[in-house]
C-alpha cells in the first residue's frame, strides 16, 4: 500500500518521522502543510481534527503520534533498519528514551518556543523559567545516560534517535547545552553528521526565519 505523510519540514515532531522513513528509504508521498499545497491542509484536518502534525495515511489508515507512526512503519513497512527491537525488554527501554526526549526536552523546547508568539502581556515568565530549569535537569541526566554509548540506547539508531535528533537540535537553540556535559554534546553532533538527519535539517533550512525566537547562526 502507499504512504502518504502529511507534515511540514520544519516541524519538530514531523522531523522525527521524516528520520525513521529516510533511514531505511521508504517511499511515500510527502503533502507539505503550508501555503504552498492549500488542499493538503484541507485533508489533513478531515483526516485529524486535532490538527496535530505529522499525520501518517497508509493506504486508507490514518496513523496519528509520532512513535506510534513509527513503530507502524516498522512493523508494517520494515527496512533494513529495526527502530524498535524484537526483544521485549530492549523495547522497553527504548521506547522509555523516546517519552524521555519527548515529555523532557521536545515539551519544554516547545514551552519557551511558543510563549514569544504570545502578546507581550500575555507572556508567562514564571513558565518559560521553569522550562529552562526542565531542560538542564534533562541535559544533566542525558549526559550520564549516555556515558559510552554511541547512540541513545547502545550501538543501535532507533525511535529514541528519531525522537532525539529534532528535540536535542531546537532546545539546543532555545538552552544551550552546557560544555560540561560533553556526552550530550558530542550526541548531538552525531545526530546532526547522520544522513537521514541531516536530510530532515536541510529540507528545513529554508524555514528557519519562522523560528520564532530567532534561530541561531549555526548549525
Amino acid at each position: 500500500m502507499s504512504l502518504t505523510l502529511y507534515a511540514h519540514p520544519f516541524s519538530s515532531y514531523c522531523q522525527k518521522v521524516l528520520v525513521a522513513l529516510y533511514e531505511n528509504a521508504t517511499p511515500f508521498t510527502y503533502r507539505l502543510l503550508g501555503p504552498e499545497d492549500p488542499p493538503a491542509g484541507a485533508e489533513w484536518v478531515k483526516l485529524w481534527p486535532l490538527k496535530k502534525m505529522p499525520v501518517l495515511v497508509d493506504g486508507e489508515t490514518p496513523v496519528f503520534e509520532s512513535s506510534v507512526i513509527i513503530e507502524h512503519l516498522d512493523l508494517f513497512h520494515p527496512g533494513m533498519a529495526r527502530l524498535v527491537p524484537a526483544d521485549a525488554k530492549q523495547a522497553l527501554e527504548v521506547r522509555m528514551m523516546d517519552r524521555v526526549f519527548d515529555n523532557y526536552v521536545m515539551t519544554p523546547m516547545q514551552a519557551i518556543v511558543f510563549d514569544h508568539l504570545r502578546p507581550a502581556d500575555d507572556r508567562d515568565p514564571f513558565s518559560v523559567a521553569r522550562a529552562h530549569e526542565k531542560l538542564d535537569d534533562a541535559y544533566r541526566w542525558l549526559d550520564g545516560a549516555l556515558a559510552g554509548r554511541q547512540w541513545a540506547c547502545g550501538a543501535a539508531f532507533g525511535l529514541a534517535d528519531c525522537a532525539a535528533a529534532p528535540s536535542l537540535f531546537y532546545a539546543d537553540w532555545v538552552h544551550e547545552i552546557d560544555p560540561a556535559f560533553g556526552n550530550l554534546r558530542a550526541y548531538r553532533a552525531r545526530l546532526l553528521a547522520r544522513p537521514s538527519f541531516a536530510r530532515a535539517v536541510e529540507e528545513a533550512r529554508p524555514f528557519r526565519k519562522l523560528f520564532p525566537p530567532g534561530a541561531p547562526d549555526r548549525d
